[in-house]
């Protein structure tokens, strides 16, 4: 007899992306950001008192809170801290799903929406991207023979029509998109909202590095069944203090918080995060840094013959070139796993996941300029070489 339920033992659970210990080489593949914390959280954690730790933490946050509604333009009470944007995820699908529920995510998405759904014991829904080749608009004014096969369309990235009539209890969108980094426009969430009767989970983890206002902040005051996920691990540098939030109308927040854990976020947590949402100088500065480094590395992966979807995160998902590029000495060229053991023999990682529809493709996280240098040093020669 097992000691435990058959879907947590059949279960494959989830696979993170690999954390080397060798601090030499170059991690692009878990979407950290290449850039430290403000100078303010290191400051706030030295403040920590031994009062503070001997003692159990606010349960709800409510330092963090207050920063946070003030940076949002919103009161505190549509605010709710949780240990990590993950922990938001578990207890949304527990608080939503039942066993004989359904729960709906994207594919290709993040792949621990199936695992959450699996370990709740609900049955998951896999709905598809449309994702279609389209001709950048760039490329129409080159003449033909300039434009190398991979330039010449670029994958487009589209939610699936009638998403709103899909029968389960919670539907689950990242935006923008992982592994992509494509946005969908407000005005179709807002119609998924408005038609959807189940709860609407908005993973925003990466939606820092988007144009402002292309986040969903402004449907949460519209509709009441909109739960945004936010995470400090992206735009704010923090992915190893495990702290992200929710935000929603207050109502649906009480319901949610009676699933959480009693004290989810720690003290030093809680003074860390709020110094870090504080400092939006600081934010807005590295943000603006990843940005012009994500537009200047899609620019040299195009022109190594990579075709890639407009990302508004702070990665980028690139398609192998399937062509010999002109002078190489000839010989196939490598395949994206190929590509991504070579570069790891090389000491840089990046992302590969050998499932359908990306297989042929590499998520690569935007590093400093440094890194992101060598990066393509290494790609250019790999490319060369075949």
């Amino acid at each position: 007899m097992s000691l435990l339920r058959p879907n947590v033992t059949s279960a494959a659970g989830y696979v993170p992306g690999e954390q080397p210990t060798d601090t030499s080489v170059i991690k692009l593949n878990t979407n950290e950001n290449p850039y430290p914390p403000s100078p303010k959280v290191m400051e706030a954690i030295r403040a920590v008192t031994p009062e503070q730790l001997l003692r159990y933490p606010s349960p709800s946050g409510q330092s963090f809170r207050e920063a946070a509604a003030k940076v949002h333009n919103l009161s505190p009470d549509y605010i709710l801290p949780f240990n990590g944007g993950d922990e938001l995820l578990s207890v949304a699908i527990r608080a939503a799903a039942s066993e004989k529920d359904s729960v709906a995510f994207l594919e290709p998405s993040y792949s621990l929406y199936p695992v959450l759904t699996e370990m709740n014991g609900s049955k998951a829904i896999r709905l598809s991207y449309t994702i279609e080749e389209r001709s950048p608009i760039a490329d129409r004014q080159l003449p033909i023979e300039k434009v190398r096969p991979s330039q010449s369309a670029i994958p487009h990235w589209s939610l699936p029509d009638n998403i709103e009539s899909t029968p389960a209890k919670i539907l689950l969108i990242v935006n923008p998109n992982a592994p992509s980094g494509h946005l969908d426009p407000l005005d179709r969430l807002a119609h998924i909202a408005k038609n959807f009767p189940g709860l609407l989970v908005i993973d925003e983890a990466y939606v820092d590095f988007a144009p402002r206002g292309g986040d969903a902040l402004s449907l949460v005051q519209q509709f009441s069944n909109i739960l945004l996920l936010r995470t400090l691990s992206k735009g704010y540098s923090l992915a190893g203090l495990r702290f992200g939030y929710a935000i929603a109308q207050p109502s649906l927040l009480k319901q949610i918080e009676k699933v959480r854990d009693s004290y989810p976020v720690d003290a030093l947590a809680i003074a860390a995060a709020t110094a870090a949402i504080s400092d939006q100088t600081y934010f807005n500065q590295t943000r603006q840094q990843v940005i012009a480094e994500r537009t200047r590395l899609a620019a040299e992966l195009k022109s190594l013959g990579f075709s890639l979807p407009d990302s508004h995160s702070n990665f980028l998902l690139a398609t192998v070139p399937n062509h010999i590029a002109p002078g190489s000495p000839g010989g196939p060229p490598p395949s994206a796993k190929q590509l991504y053991e070579s570069l790891k023999s090389r000491g840089i990682l990046v992302r590969y996941w050998d499932l359908p529809r990306i297989s042929d493709k590499i998520r690569i996280t935007i590093g400093n300029p440094e890194q992101n240098n060598k990066l393509l040093v290494e790609l250019k020669n790999l490319l060369a070489s075949q």
